[in-house]
């Protein structure tokens, strides 16, 4: 399990025994019905709740803050001019939509240099203009039409970017499996995956208790993935995401942050990351929209996150340690051991905790 805390936590110390049979492939069906941790930071107890059950948590006007990314099927497949080799590009990011470059991963990657060209299907082809890291290129699509058009190209070519632990073939279901019911802004390269929890039907309860809800946009990118190659977690750095906090979310947290009575629930690590790389000088939360490298490891002191749902993360990865940072080291311990023990499903289409 994770390793005693020195005095300052390196990435071993996020080191655990993963159950294989405990990551989960599918998620449950329907998905409020995810088993819940409810992790006391105050007390130190442990309780095994329903994710339905997250609703006797609030109390009028509380506010809960989600994050309304979008993902895009953003896996290719086609092959290279010529040689016809089998080839994949991840889709990481659009540059430019004028010049129709983009950022990208491709696989494999010693068969794909400047120069080539790559064919997708749906008339959709690109061309590999530059090399930025040994998997990353830079591709320029080259297509017949305005750049709406090429986006249903690649909705219709793509498949749904499900995570590499999940060891099966992506399904027709999973494009609406992998997208929370907040997804509006398309930029995703990933689920922010503790909203998948979340169903109209409780969304609905939670509002009728008098609960606000609010939302920003951080377009999830491989850097929340990106794994941590040094011991020393101050020399790490993360890639950078685009994120957005409304006027009116900013309001109506600032609002419950100033009062005695009501509190902020931060739905996942990615709403996390850009609500705390946004703050004014009183620490309130500031509109804006950016870009953010914000990497949050213990120890850290958190201006706007009050209580926080998450899920089970990876060993070793951002996410738990942003998660432990909240929690605190010791305790977060102790909830994936008892999360192990429990057999609490793991990872993205896994269960949740709240941490109060």
């Amino acid at each position: 399990m994770l390793g005693k805390p020195p005095e300052r936590l390196k990435l071993t110390n996020f080191r655990y025994d993963v159950p294989r049979h405990l990551i989960a492939h599918y998620p449950v069906e329907p998905r409020d019905s995810a088993r819940m941790m409810v992790v006391d930071r105050a007390t130190g107890t442990i309780e095994h709740r329903h994710f339905y059950d997250i609703v006797d948590y609030f109390s009028p006007n509380d506010v809960l803050v989600v994050n309304n990314t979008k993902v895009f099927p953003a896996r290719l497949r086609g092959e290279k001019e010529k040689t016809g080799a089998r080839i994949e590009v991840f889709l990481l990011r659009e540059l430019n939509p004028q010049s129709r470059l983009w950022d990208v991963i491709v696989d494999p990657a010693r068969k794909i240099r400047i120069g080539n060209k790559l064919f997708f299907g749906s008339g959709l082809s690109a061309e590999v203009i530059d090399n930025t890291t040994s998997r990353g290129r830079t591709i320029r699509f080259d297509y017949d039409g305005d750049n709406a058009a090429l986006y249903r190209a690649i909705q219709k070519e793509g498949r749904t970017p499900l995570p590499p632990y999940i060891k099966r073939e992506v399904e027709k279901a999973d494009i609406d499996r992998y997208q929370t019911i907040f997804a509006k802004h398309r930029g995703a390269v990933a689920a922010p995956t503790a909203g998948l929890h979340f169903t109209p039907e409780l969304i609905d309860k939670i509002t009728g208790k008098g609960v606000q809800v609010a939302q920003i946009t951080l377009h999830v990118g491989l850097g929340t993935f990106q794994s941590v190659g040094v011991e020393d977690l101050t020399k790490h750095r993360m890639g950078f995401e685009y994120y957005q906090i409304p006027r009116d979310t900013a309001e109506i947290v600032n609002r419950a942050l100033d009062s005695d009575e009501n509190q902020v629930t931060i739905c996942g690590t990615t709403v996390v990351r850009a609500v705390e790389a946004s703050l004014t000088v009183s620490r309130h939360l500031k509109s804006q929209e950016g870009r953010t490298d914000k990497f949050i490891y213990p120890p850290y002191e958190f201006a706007v996150t009050e209580r926080l749902i998450t899920n089970f993360h990876m060993p070793k990865s951002t996410l738990m340690m942003l998660t432990a940072a909240f929690a605190g080291f010791e305790l977060l311990k102790k909830a994936y051991e008892i999360a192990i023990e429990e057999e609490y499903r793991l990872y993205s289409f896994g269960d949740a905790m709240l941490i109060l």
